[in-house]
């Protein structure tokens, strides 16, 4: 198969996959290209669409059963004593640390743009990884998530009283996720829509979703929400698992400590080496937006390259394998 007819297969499928999620997956809809450049990652769409074809029929919805799921029934038979550990960090101020720009925590390329609502978060796991200060500071936690398989990674996130996260999808659909209420408002009125779909988070109840659907997070009470929040392996046919070993190992670059002496990935010490250009490059759009806008469609196209590229070896290789 020649490099030209496969750069064409997947070009018209990468713009076949991008229209699909824009106008058709789900029920809720972009309000416009904008808002999905800006906050429903099309460069993933193609991916996300083999991932979503492989996945098996009966997971295919915004929420899921967490009985569909082996073994999850151990959070939350164990969620007071999970709690008991979340509550702890919380208090001993290290969900605040995480969120410091002077503490590596904070390059986190995942959620960084929740921070600016309050969100804090506290790894526990990472795709293969186990935090050190996790170990150390929720042995319980960590002890029950090495019992279930299925969870890919796991952390506690805190969302603060009267907060919001505004409308969005996760980038990568390699997992679901899953959210075990550990202190919260056990109100209506803190609650997360899924696609149109609206539930509310109570202490011991757990809830399953699919975070590739549009989706948007409200507090809308005087107290904070304190979460268990897992990533569960997407139950899904041979092609889905080949294409998601992929995936896996690309978000498992991405990991982030929490505290000083913890492992972090080579994505997070990339974001924090070229943070300060970052930052340059908000002064260079306000002064110079001319210069501004040719120079990052530049660097974006140049990722896209990358990326491309990154698939065309990897279907090579699976080309190569089965022949």
């Amino acid at each position: 198969m020649s490099f030209s007819l496969v750069l064409l297969v997947l070009i018209s499928f990468s713009i076949s996959s991008t229209v699909y999620v824009y106008f058709f997956r789900g029920d809720a809809r972009f309000s416009s290209a904008v808002e999905y450049l800006r906050k429903g990652w099309p460069v993933f769409a193609p991916l996300n669409v083999i991932l979503y074809l492989s996945t098996k029929r009966w997971a295919r919805k915004p929420f899921l059963s967490t009985d569909s799921f082996e073994n999850l029934s151990l959070l939350e038979s164990n969620w007071k004593d999970i709690a008991q550990e979340a509550m702890a960090l919380h208090e001993a101020g290290y969900f605040e640390q995480t969120t410091d720009k002077k503490n590596k925590s904070f390059y986190d390329v995942g959620f960084r743009t929740f921070y600016k609502y309050g969100w804090s978060k506290f790894y526990c796991s990472w795709y293969g990884t186990t935090l050190n200060s996790a170990a150390v500071h929720c042995p319980k936690t960590i002890d029950l998530l090495k019992r279930i398989p299925s969870i890919n990674g796991a952390l506690f996130t805190l969302l603060p009283a009267s907060s919001q996260l505004t409308r969005h999808l996760d980038p990568i659909a390699c997992s679901f996720r899953y959210h075990l209420g550990l202190e919260t408002p056990n109100s209506e009125q803190c609650f997360i829509n899924v696609d149109g779909q609206s539930k509310s988070w109570y202490n011991s109840k757990a809830f399953v979703f699919d975070e590739t659907y549009l989706h948007y997070v409200e507090n809308n009470t005087k107290e904070m929400r304190l979460i268990l929040m897992c990533d569960l392996e997407r139950p899904m046919g041979l092609v889905g698992k080949v294409f998601n070993w992929y995936y896996k190992k690309l978000v498992g670059l991405m990991l982030v400590p929490n505290l000083p002496g913890d492992q972090a990935g080579p994505i997070n010490k990339l974001f924090g080496s070229v943070s300060p250009f970052l930052a340059s490059t908000k002064q260079l759009k306000k002064k110079k937006p001319a210069l501004y806008y040719p120079l990052k469609w530049t660097f974006n196209l140049t990722l896209l390259f990358v990326f491309f590229f990154s698939i065309y070896v990897l279907l090579s290789m699976f080309s190569y394998a089965i022949s």
